[in-house]
């Protein structure tokens, strides 16, 4: 990685970071806008905020998995220096109503209260039981030591095929099964029915914990009526909406905003039990409140992802056609349902296919309570998981054929003059090009070299064996549109709103609904508009995260910000360029059709008489000589309803080398080439697929959230839950193919999930590969070195 100049950061915070030209924005490799201030620290977190009289707030968090509060005490707490009051959960019991779950995926869901505060029963280990306020964040966490709380234990539950027996520990009365789903297309008895090749395989998705770089944290502050929460999260809007459908504070007045968040995931996809109380005790004290987690009560707390057991069948021809496939999940909820708790494997349920072909697919899955923190999105939310088992099965249907994991897929997969194709999941990708993305891989990884090199290091008995692993992927992303989310039981939409203002001096603001949370809207919007309506990128500003300032958004997750939130900006642009066309014909003198637009400024066709969007918009402002009927402002604002969702795609190879003595594994060499349809800006794109990629990878080989018997969360400091450092990864080569999408007029897709749902069956197909002659044909993630070890013994 190059060094990172902070002074020569913070000077081009006020200059363009490229010389100003008439070439197109959308497809520049532009620095981000917003990077000037977050790397110098001139920006705003939600910990930063510093509010006239603030008091702190720390939570006392149940020690036990599983047990009855039969006794909370708080009364030696309040009595202690600097502390202004402690409460127990029963003291909000009234009011706090019960965290919401937005996807009740099936009629007899079962949906257990979730109080934001437990006052009755502990379900896992990390629950908020009671909080002190106090007028510094140090002593309020010593004033906890002074609650004394009783719990009476009641015995865990953490294996998911145990806690759907008879004879389990219920986590709930009402049972530990949360709800079965299913689904299905063509004839998968059929389909089994004679099959020559059966492959029957389980794979354990590990249980993984989020790990943003900014901290959750929230600010509360009230002025006797209204509230304003600054909250790091992805979704301001839902947030205000759920705060009020859960408290009873009216909508109108909460305003929530999102400053500057350093990172997400999907963990802050989430409404949680401490912005809830938060809000409450604002109310209560009449003063703000702040609360900053630690990183340990992050892993304790912070929702988890993953945690499925995933057991995939594959029925195939003789010569490896795929006839039919069928899927049997499991999915661990953990201890409630959370936002979309439920929902996240049903995203997996229209991905098993992937880019296949076949006449029969089937898909059950049963949610499971068990008593540990809940799980929820996590980047990719179901897709990864999808992707995972259906490309670990595919190289086992090569082994058992004795063919290259390779021919395997190209035999099956969508051809690119076939699309748009409709699967057997029934979801109608739009474009796509399976063959050139895989080609330029395969050109770039060396791949027949590489297959030479691991025959002569078999043939040598080299200790160091190399494996190379392949995942060719696509991905349901822009998640929308609002009547399938509808079918599927989702408590909202999927479209999303975006805002142009045009201002007196030409200057344009651009208000989103989407959130970002890293993802670089701000340059990415200023491009689009730029384009769109002919102004220097420059004279852009973005706006968003503020729910007064964006009154209407959807906000960010599922890779939709783009082609959701982008789109909606761009139909803006295009009403304000109608207006502007109206106005600039009503001051030529001439009819609107004979109006043409190009590089800002509306021509007379056949004359050089022409007005600049600029021009427009003073005269607007000024309004002296608009044509009747007219508004004094050319500002429009859009809300778009996608027709379909977006469909990435790509080849991920990886080359590794295993210390068969050790069990070491070292990553030599990774190839993605992704296809997301156009690009607004390269450099984002870059980063996004890298970041995703070693997320990817840290599930492949280092990260596991780890329980022992009673239910203590094992892994809960970073000392403990094994995050890859840059010194572990690799140097990606990436590269990208382009089929535009034909869902949106910029023909983009979505590309902030792709490296991770890609990277991970990659690597541990390389793992594998490298020990199949040792009779190594699965390894448990993370593939550490002690589990390859084991493997081999």
């Amino acid at each position: 990685m190059s060094e990172i100049d902070p002074a020569a950061i913070a000077e081009q915070a006020d200059v363009p970071t490229e010389p100003k030209q008439a070439s197109h924005e959308v497809g520049r490799a532009r620095r981000r806008k917003e990077d000037a201030r977050l790397l110098t620290g001139r920006t705003q977190w939600t910990d930063n905020i510093q509010l006239p009289g603030m008091l702190y707030v720390q939570f006392l968090r149940s020690p036990m998995a599983h047990a009855r509060i039969t006794r909370v005490d708080v009364e030696a707490a309040r009595q202690l220096p600097g502390v202004v009051a402690a409460f127990s959960g029963r003291d909000f019991a009234a009011e706090q109503g019960s965290l919401p779950c937005a996807w009740p995926v099936s009629e007899d869901i079962v949906i257990p209260d979730h109080p934001p505060m437990a006052y009755e029963e502990v379900r896992y280990v990390g629950e908020a039981v009671a909080c002190v306020v106090a007028t510094s964040r140090y002593q309020a966490a010593d004033a906890l030591e002074a609650i004394e709380v009783d719990y009476e234990p009641l015995p865990a539950v953490l294996d998911m095929n145990e806690a759907l027996t008879g004879t389990s520990p219920k986590v709930h009365d009402q049972g530990n099964q949360a709800f079965t789903w299913k689904f299905g297309q063509g004839d998968i008895d059929e389909a089994f029915r004679d099959a020559p090749v059966v492959i029957d395989r389980t794979y354990v998705q590990q249980r993984l914990i989020p790990t943003a770089m900014e901290p959750r944290a929230v600010v509360c502050t009230t002025d006797g009526q209204s509230f304003t929460m600054w909250s790091a999260t992805q979704i301001p809007h839902i947030l205000r909406f759920l705060l009020a459908a859960t408290t009873g504070i009216p909508e109108h007045m909460i305003r929530v905003i999102a400053p500057d968040v350093g990172g997400g995931f999907g963990s802050k996809l989430q409404v949680t039990a401490e912005e809830v109380l938060c809000l409450l005790l604002a109310r209560r004290l009449g003063k703000p409140v702040k609360w900053t987690e630690s990183r340990s009560e992050g892993n304790l707390t912070v929702h988890h992802g993953r945690d499925q057991i995933q057991h995939i069948m594959i029925a195939a021809e003789g010569d490896g056609r795929i006839r039919g496939i069928k899927v049997d999940l499991l999915a661990d909820m953990g201890a409630y349902l959370m936002l979309v708790t439920p929902g996240v494997p049903l995203l997996g349920a229209f991905m098993y296919n992937g880019i296949y072909k076949m006449d029969a697919y089937d898909f059950a899955c049963t949610g499971v309570f068990t008593t540990k923190m809940p799980t929820d999105a996590y980047r990719g939310a179901g897709r990864p998981e999808a992707t995972y088992a259906l490309e670990r099965a595919i190289d086992e249907l090569a082994h058992e054929l004795k063919l290259d994991p390779m021919q395997v897929r190209r035999l099956n997969w969508i051809k690119h003059e076939e699309f748009p194709y409709t699967t057997i999941a029934g979801l109608t990708y739009d474009s796509g090009n399976y063959e050139a993305a895989t080609d330029r891989a395969m050109a770039l990884f060396g791949y027949d070299k590489l297959r030479a090199e691991q025959a002569d290091r078999r043939d040598r008995g080299d200790p160091v064996q190399l494996g190379l692993g392949i995942s060719t992927y696509t991905e349901m992303c822009g998640l929308a549109p609002s009547r399938v989310l509808g079918s599927l039981s989702y408590g909202a939409g999927g479209w999303e709103h975006g805002s142009v203002r045009m201002l007196p001096t030409g200057k344009v603001e651009v208000v989103t609904g989407s959130s970002a949370h890293g993802q670089g809207h701000e340059t990415a919007w200023s491009q689009i508009v730029a384009d769109a309506l002919g102004v220097p990128y420059e004279d852009v500003s973005v706006l968003h995260g503020d729910t007064a300032i964006s009154h209407k958004g959807m906000d960010t997750y599922g890779s939709r910000s783009l082609v959701v939130g982008g789109m909606a900006v761009l139909q803006a642009c295009e009403k304000v360029k109608e207006k502007a066309r109206r106005l600039a014909a009503h001051t030529l003198e001439c009819s609107p059709d004979d109006i043409e637009f190009s590089q800002g400024a509306f021509k007379v066709k056949g004359t050089s008489q022409q007005k600049t969007i600029q021009e427009l918009t003073l005269a607007a402002f000024a309004a002296h000589d608009l044509p009747d009927g007219m508004e004094p402002r050319l500002d429009a604002d859009a809300t778009i309803d996608p027709e379909n969702f977006s469909y990435p795609h790509g080849t991920h190879l990886c080359a590794v080398e295993v210390d068969t003595e050790t069990g070491q594994t070292k990553i030599r060499s990774y190839v993605a080439v992704d296809d997301v349809g156009r690009v607004v800006n390269p450099l984002i794109v870059e980063g996004q697929v890298h970041g995703g990629i070693a997320q990817g990878i840290a599930q492949a080989l280092f990260e596991e959230a780890v329980y022992d018997a009673e239910g203590n969360l094992l892994t809960s400091t970073m000392a403990d839950y094994l995050l890859p450092s840059a010194a572990d990864l690799p140097t990606f080569v990436t590269d990208r193919t382009e089929t535009p999408a034909t869902s949106n007029p910029l023909g983009v897709k979505g590309v902030g999930e792709a490296g991770t749902i890609a990277s991970t069956p990659a690597v541990v197909n390389a793992v594998v590969d490298a020990l199949r002659p040792q009779g190594v044909h699965d390894i448990q993630m993370p593939c550490t070195p002690e589990r390859v070890w084991r493997a081999l013994q």
